[in-house]
């Protein structure tokens, strides 16, 4: 999952440059990598519990796994109870009341001055991906949680106007069932009850993972877990960039403006199986072939959807310069039957996963796309059909909210660093996050970290300890403002 920055078309040629250049080297490009020495030791930095702390217990939880020698937590598993239970007590440390709700998701909760006032929720997910890096998801809680604590050795955090919630929701990769944002989308009441029967593997439905571990979840109270919109003030969400913007830009800290809306498709293309050695090229219906042409096409209307796409009804010239610096377009996966080295395949299956920020224009893509691939097929003289398996609109994060991050994230980095010359960026998002769910019950909003290289889904995910500190001075800054 990558994420994207909206620059025109020569700079976004220059950045490519640039970040090629910087893959070469062990450590990232930046005006702001703190050292101890450069920090000043000034009471107002919370060094032992934003920094030291929340690394120690980082790196605790990415101990808790389901496999030997790599990171894996998925829905419901032995190791995300595990986790739950770790993360639970440090709510408590925080001085939160806590509770796990018929989902599997973790709250804490303080209520503030005014239990009854509309509530800031703050929430990551504790899942993970397969063979995962620490940080994805862990970040965004364990910062929440340093900048309460805070609050409470302070003896400020009884002050707060409204309540504040934080969530560890419990499932958002979607590894275990396929159905992403299994927590996030029960509170903000998207989460269709046909969801509770769908299984992984082994058979085990989500309605029986979660009986397995005592939560009895119903149509009933799946619709009671949703929140009231009107007991909610907004959400918002520390998470890792997964992309390499803000280590070109020099930046531990960006500000999201906008979740790229994403389609995936499953294309079939179907021919004539024979033998490779006796039906000559020119008597071939081999869908392989077709395949091929098909995923070229994708790639050159995705690097330049200008030249493909026209000014009409399906798109505008607002959807073409966005899709021009947002568009991407992903092959994943690609079966073929019968799988032998020496037969024509009589199908080929391949996954398409489309993302962009504007959704006009990807659903201009898509038009233009299968058009063109229903053309191809048809020369070629085999089949195609494609199903479109999943639709998600792109989020736009609340100008209030981005506003008041952007200027936590700015208040932070001054206190570390001093002066500071340049604006926090603004960034968009080409990965999902809960943010996605949670815009269907509240104005969202999201601050992106720093990561080493963009990599993430990965043991090498990597982020400075100095830029945990940032996210989590950056929080704080943030509550302050509701003190």
């Amino acid at each position: 999952m990558n994420t994207l920055y909206s620059f025109g078309q020569f700079k976004y040629l220059l950045l490519s440059l640039l970040l090629l250049l910087l893959s070469t080297s062990s450590s990232p490009a930046s005006a702001y990598i703190f050292s101890d020495g450069e920090i000043s030791s000034r009471n107002d930095l919370f060094r032992e519990i934003l920094k030291d702390e929340a690394v120690a217990r980082l790196n605790e939880l990415g101990k808790v796994s389901d496999a030997d020698g790599y990171l894996e937590r998925t829905f419901m598993s032995p190791a995300s109870l595990r986790a739950g239970n770790l993360i639970r007590g440090w709510m408590e440390d925080a001085g939160l009341r806590t509770w796990v709700d018929q989902l599997g998701n973790l709250h804490g909760r303080v209520e503030g001055m005014n239990a009854s006032a509309e509530a800031l929720l703050i929430g990551s997910h504790l899942d993970t991906v397969v063979d995962a890096g620490i940080f994805d998801g862990s970040l965004g809680i364990i910062s929440a949680l340093s900048a309460l604590k805070v609050l409470n050795d302070n003896g400020t955090m009884g002050k707060l106007r409204r309540p504040i919630e934080v969530i560890a929701f419990s499932d958002e990769e979607g590894v275990r069932f396929h159905s992403t944002f299994l927590g996030s989308a029960a509170l903000a009441g998207v989460l269709p009850v046909t969801a509770l029967q769908i299984s992984d593997k082994s058979g085990v439905t989500v309605q029986d993972a979660l009986k397995e571990n005592s939560l009895e979840i119903t149509e009933e109270n799946l619709l009671q877990l949703k929140y009231d919109p009107g007991s909610v003030w907004g959400y918002i969400e520390v998470h890792i960039e997964q992309g390499p913007v803000l280590e070109w830009l020099g930046f531990p800290l960006g500000v999201v403006k906008g979740i790229a809306g994403q389609t995936r498709l499953k294309v079939t293309v179907r021919g004539s199986q024979g033998h490779a050695g006796t039906v000559p090229m020119s008597m071939r219906q081999d869908p392989m072939a077709a395949a091929a042409e098909l995923i070229v096409l994708l790639e050159s209307v995705c690097k330049n959807p200008k030249d493909f796409l026209s000014y009409d009804g399906h798109c505008n010239d607002i959807s073409l310069e966005s899709l021009s610096s947002s568009l991407v377009c992903t092959v994943g996966e690609i079966s073929t039957w019968p799988s032998a080295s020496n037969v024509i395949p009589g199908q080929v299956t391949f996954t398409v996963d489309l993302r962009a920020i504007d959704d006009m224009g990807r659903e201009a893509v898509i038009y233009e796309l299968s058009n063109q691939m229903y053309k191809i097929c048809e020369r070629r003289s085999v089949s195609c059909i494609i199903d479109r398996k999943h639709d998600a609109n792109a989020v736009v994060c609340d100008s209030e909210l981005s506003s008041q991050l952007k200027s936590a994230a700015y208040s932070a980095l001054r206190k570390m660093a001093g002066d500071i010359q340049d604006e926090t960026p603004t960034l968009m998002s080409g990965a999902g996050h809960d943010a996605m769910a949670m815009s269907h019950l509240t104005k969202v909003g999201m601050l992106f970290v720093r990561c080493r290289g963009g990599v993430s889904h990965s043991p090498a995910e990597n982020v400075l300890d100095e830029d945990v500190w940032a996210a989590g001075l950056a929080i704080l800054a943030f509550l302050e403002t509701q003190l």
